[in-house]
């Protein structure tokens, strides 16, 4: 007899667990597709295959292959950037989807652009373009500030803001980037909109649409937009609650979606109100809509997601009821991690779920231009906003990636030039800690208030470090302060250790 109850989930990694998780639950024999045959929701899955998913031909061969070989009721795929792959396999076996045109629209920002200015739809001025002269017209056009960004990415690759329209060689390193993430070579140039940043996610089921998430975005380090998390539900004010989800609606229909998932960034502009960044068709990555969300509502919205793809009702929508949850990154300077520590200690805060750690041993790292090159994220869940962000914050806290001593890429960070977009982890303000500091004394780090990417001030900084290395007076001189001042706890760490490998070696 054929069995047709089957999902194919495009994506092993960690943002499709909960799908691969909750199919499982809901009786589906799920078969996972990806390129990386190592990755972690591989295990949960009945099957898999080894499929480019950036291969949309590919990925419609097997979900072909599927349904005519014990039968197939639903393609997926949640924080990935290949909604178009779902949408072709799912029109191609004939099973519910909201159509290969639309996922298109959705995946193509320059498409997604041109539909909104078509429908009205409020969003930023912009420009496509694919060789670096066209781009500097599209500059002079639009004017400054404005973003470049690949037309077929997610997760902030390749994005950067430019402030400058007469510094050519910022254009043209902004140019590259944005082309070296894009599969199409193509390139977005588009009217920089101000304001705070609010991630939504939506469920359309016959064209009915249901906000399913509302979070406040934390975006920092200009030029780049690198989320350091977000926090849901989110405190903004109900009238740009109102607007804000009334553009994100328009956009929705402005695309086509009717049967699916939405998920969209938008921007309130101090000028212009509610703008769209950006909305594709699936469910957000970033542990919104398969952690955060399910933790402040007690809903499966992965699940109720699913139901739509196999062509049903998504199910009550309704929240069983209202807390807080947070997600908040840690990031590191760059280096080799020698060590990863206080992942215990951070699932110990009070209010914390989940800690992720996205780095392992040996791995080199450098400080995030996107969104996928952070080490750890940590989510808590509790009553209200201000103690589930501290709960978060905290957990990132206690986490600490040691850098192995000596790496020219850490001695860059800290003494070149190339990073110098980066702000210092600390900056010394009082006169008398300033004279100090170029007499190689000791500080009094009571009279400063800074505090590091993380959050921590500079007196617990220090503190921390001072347990983690327990350094010598003598180690404390000139050399160690500006690596500490300038990288942090991990910047201090590596200059004593680094010190103590070369005594070691001589």
């Amino acid at each position: 007899m054929m069995d047709n109850k089957r999902i194919m989930i495009l994506g092993g990694g960690i943002m499709q667990i909960p799908a691969i998780k909750s199919a499982s639950e809901m009786g589906f024999r799920v078969h996972v597709t990806d390129i990386n045959t190592e990755a972690p929701g591989i295990k949960y899955a009945d099957t898999f295959a080894k499929v480019d998913l950036k291969d949309r031909d590919a990925i419609a061969e097997e979900a072909l292959r599927l349904k005519n070989d014990g039968g197939l009721s639903a393609v997926f795929t949640a924080g990935t950037d290949f909604s178009a792959s779902v949408a072709l396999a799912a029109e191609k076996t004939q099973l519910a989807g909201t159509g290969y045109e639309v996922a298109c629209r959705a995946s193509n920002k320059a498409l997604m652009r041109q539909t909104f200015y078509d429908a009205g739809v409020p969003s930023p001025q912009f420009r496509s373009v694919k060789d670096i002269e066209t781009a500097k017209e599209a500059v002079k056009q639009i004017g400054v500030p404005l973003v470049f960004k690949p037309v077929d990415s997610m997760g902030a690759r390749g994005v950067v803001k430019i402030t400058d329209a007469d510094d050519i060689k910022a254009l043209k390193t902004a140019f590259e980037n944005a082309v070296s993430s894009s599969l199409s070579g193509e390139v977005i140039i588009e009217e920089y909109m101000d304001g705070p940043e609010f991630s939504l996610d939506a469920l359309v089921y016959d064209g009915e649409i249901t906000i399913c998430g509302f979070a406040d975005r934390h975006i920092f380090f200009p030029p780049f937009f690198i989320e350091m998390g977000h926090t849901i539900p989110s405190l903004c004010q109900d009238d740009v609650y109102r607007n804000v989800t009334d553009v994100f609606k328009a956009g929705i229909k402005a695309l086509g979606i009717t049967n699916g998932a939405a998920k969209g960034d938008i921007k309130y502009s101090s000028k212009k109100g509610a703008m769209v960044g950006e909305i594709a068709n699936r469910l957000s990555g970033g542990f919104m809509s398969g952690w955060t969300f399910p933790y402040s509502s007690g809903i499966n919205l992965t699940a109720a997601a699913i139901r739509i793809a196999a062509g049903e009702a998504p199910g009550n929508l309704e929240p069983l009821y209202k807390r807080v949850s947070a997600e908040r990154a840690a990031v590191s300077i760059p280096g080799v991690i020698a060590s990863i520590e206080g992942e215990q200690e951070a699932l110990s805060v009070e209010g914390i779920e989940n800690v992720f750690i996205a780095r392992s041993l040996g791995e080199r790292v450098i400080f995030p231009m996107n969104n996928v090159q952070k080490c750890a994220n940590c989510i808590s869940c509790l009553e209200n906003y201000d103690a589930a962000v501290q709960a978060a914050e905290t957990a990132v806290r206690k986490l600490f990636f040691r850098l192995e001593p000596g790496d020219e890429d850490t001695r860059d960070f800290i003494y070149g030039s190339s990073w110098s977009w980066v702000p210092d982890a600390f900056t010394i303000t009082d006169e008398k800690n300033l004279r100090t500091l170029k007499q190689s004394g000791m500080p009094d780090l009571s009279l400063e208030t800074c505090c590091d990417w993380h959050g921590n001030n500079v007196g617990e900084a220090f503190s921390k470090l001072k347990i983690i290395c327990s350094p010598s007076d003598d180690e404390l001189d000139t050399d160690f302060w500006r690596c500490f001042l300038r990288g942090g706890i991990q910047g201090g760490v590596w200059a004593i250790d680094t010190k103590r490998d070369i005594v070691r070696n001589r």
